[in-house]
C-alpha cells in the first residue's frame, strides 16, 4: 500500500463522487490533500476552471513543493444539445473545463512540482465510445487522453503523466438492477473507490516507471459485446 505522507497533492472536482473518493483514499494514506472545485468546503478551495486568469493566481500562490496533481474536475453532463442545436458557447465551455484547465493547472504548477511528481488526468470511457448527442463530452475527453501522453512526453523524467478514464461509476446508495450489474464482465457497477485505488497507485512511487498511459477502468464493459 502506498504512503503519502509528507506529500501534498492537488486534486480538482474534490466535491463530486470520483473527487472525494481520490481525496478521501489519498488523506487517509497519508497525504496532505488541497482540494479545488467551484464551490469551497471542508479541504477544498473554490476555483473556477474557465477562468485562465484564476487558475495562474492559483498556482503563483502556491508555497511549497506540489507532489502530486489529479485533474480530475468536468462538466460532466456527456449530454448535449441535439447536434443541430448545440452552440459554440455550449462547446467552448465544456472544452475550458474540461480540457483546457487540466493543460492550464500543470503550466501554473510546473515551478513547484517536486522531481518524480505525478499528474493524473481523469478522462473517460466516452472518449473511445459515444451515445448520440455526446459531442463536448466525448471530444474533450478524448482530448485530455491525448493532452496526457504528449504532456508525459514534454515533462520527461521530472514529471510521469497518465490518464485513468472510468466507465459507469455510481454512488454506493444508488439503485442499482440486476441488469446494470450485468453489463459488466466483473458483475458490477463501479465505486469511487476503484478509480480512487488506480489514482493512488499511478501518483506513488510505485508507478515510477509508468508515463504518457492510458488505463481504461470500466470494469470491461466496452470489451463485451452485446447482441439484442
Amino acid at each position: 500500500m502506498a504512503d503519502f505522507h509528507g506529500k501534498n497533492l492537488v486534486v480538482t472536482g474534490a466535491n463530486g463522487l470520483i473527487g472525494a473518493a481520490i481525496c478521501d483514499y489519498l488523506r487517509q494514506r497519508g497525504a496532505k490533500v488541497l482540494g479545488l472545485d467551484k464551490a469551497a468546503g471542508p479541504g477544498c478551495q473554490a476555483l473556477d476552471l474557465a477562468d485562465a486568469a484564476a487558475i495562474a493566481r492559483f498556482g503563483a500562490g502556491i508555497d511549497g513543493a506540489v507532489h502530486g496533481l489529479v485533474n480530475n474536475a468536468a462538466i460532466s453532463d456527456p449530454h448535449n444539445s441535439p447536434l443541430a442545436d448545440l452552440s459554440l458557447a455550449t462547446w467552448q465551455q465544456v472544452l475550458a473545463v474540461n480540457l483546457t484547465a487540466p493543460l492550464l493547472l500543470t503550466q501554473a504548477l510546473l515551478p513547484h512540482f517536486a522531481e518524480g511528481a505525478s499528474v493524473v488526468n481523469i478522462g473517460s470511457s466516452r472518449a473511445l465510445m459515444s451515445e448520440p448527442n455526446s459531442e463536448c463530452y466525448a471530444a474533450s475527453k478524448g482530448g485530455l487522453v491525448a493532452l496526457s501522453h504528449a504532456l508525459a512526453i514534454s515533462l520527461g523524467a521530472k514529471v510521469r503523466v497518465n490518464c485513468v478514464s472510468p466507465g459507469w461509476i455510481a454512488p454506493d446508495q444508488a439503485e442499482l438492477s440486476l441488469a446494470d450489474h450485468g453489463q459488466h464482465p466483473v458483475g458490477r457497477v463501479g465505486r469511487g473507490s476503484d478509480i480512487a485505488s488506480l489514482v493512488a497507485w499511478l501518483l506513488s512511487e510505485e508507478a515510477g516507471f509508468v508515463t504518457g498511459q492510458h488505463w481504461l477502468a470500466d470494469g470491461g464493459m466496452s470489451r463485451k459485446m452485446i447482441y439484442s
